[in-house]
């Protein structure tokens, strides 16, 4: 099987799965911003009377076809995650990596948690994905990063491929001479990558949409072709789509309705997905556009 989707609470499916069972997890969790997070769809026609400006003057009208939305607020944060952090621990492989995907309001206190549940000796990695897209205060420093934070089940022994990462160019190409330069350097932990853009076709109309970029630099990096990657806030389903691309299998669990729908428009074509308290025929057409239920 390709892969699994789960439409539920990620709690009992963890605690359901056996022990030592996944060699890589990956967890974007909500980052409990205080905000609804949403993403409004829209298109544009002809229109004599419309609301935006096009080329020689032409007018066009913007038209809504539909909003996606969820709250990000959670009364105790880490009363929240922590269940969810103490089943992770426990089914990730002897061997296996976590990635755990948040921003610069609840690291601080999560980086403690996590160092208390996996120990302070298995904590591998703080990487720092930055990018610039997006408005930008002028009140403080605009806050451009998101932060990774990276443990493995046991320090002396994890999966870590570096020759199966992308290599990127050298900043300074000419201090390092040209054979290193053509052959480009294995990332740090500073990522700089460029969030989804509006206009992209990667771009799936879920609010908190991270690029396949990111994740297919930690599948190919902290896992083995075949290998099963579990993410248990779903959302668009990019991890779903990483492994596709890298031939591992996947396991994506989410509650939000709205992010099955995502999926189910996302994987329309792809076989061998099995679907658990969700039917995707509703919503995903023979040519993957997104239906209305």
């Amino acid at each position: 099987m390709t892969g699994r989707i789960v439409f539920a609470d990620n709690l009992p499916v963890l605690q359901a799965m056996p022990d030592g069972s996944v060699p890589l997890i990956y967890l974007d969790p909500p980052f409990n911003t205080g905000k609804r997070q949403e993403h409004t769809r829209i298109t544009t026609g002809r229109s004599v009377t419309g609301d935006r400006s096009g080329f020689q003057g032409a007018r066009y009208a913007t038209v809504k076809i539909g909003t996606r939305a969820y709250p990000d607020l959670f009364d105790d944060y880490l009363a929240f995650l922590e269940p969810r952090l103490v089943e992770a621990h426990r089914v990730l492989a002897p061997e296996g990596t976590f990635y755990f995907h948040i921003d610069y309001r609840e690291v601080h206190y999560c980086k403690v948690l996590l160092d208390c549940i996996f120990g302070r000796r298995c904590f591998l990695n703080e990487v720092i994905w930055a990018y610039d897209y997006g408005g930008r205060t002028k009140k403080k420093w605009p806050p451009k990063h998101d932060t990774i934070l990276v443990y493995v089940k046991n320090p002396k022994r994890y999966t870590f491929n570096a020759d199966a990462v992308e290599r990127i160019a050298y900043m300074a190409p000419s201090l390092v001479g040209p054979e290193k330069a053509a052959r480009g350097k294995l990332p740090t932990d500073t990522w700089w990558h460029t969030i989804v853009p509006t206009n992209s076709k990667e771009r799936m109309g879920y609010p908190t949409q991270k690029p396949v970029g990111i994740l297919t630099r930690v599948i190919a990096a902290s896992s083995h072709p075949g290998d099963l990657v579990l993410d248990c806030f779903a959302g668009s389903g990019t991890t779903g789509a990483a492994c596709l691309a890298l031939g591992r299998r996947f396991l994506l669990v989410d509650d939000n309705l709205q992010a099955l729908e995502v999926m189910a428009r996302r994987f329309a074509a792809v076989p061998d997905i099995e679907w658990s308290g969700f039917d995707p025929a509703p919503f995903a057409g023979d040519d993957g556009a997104l239906r209305k239920h």
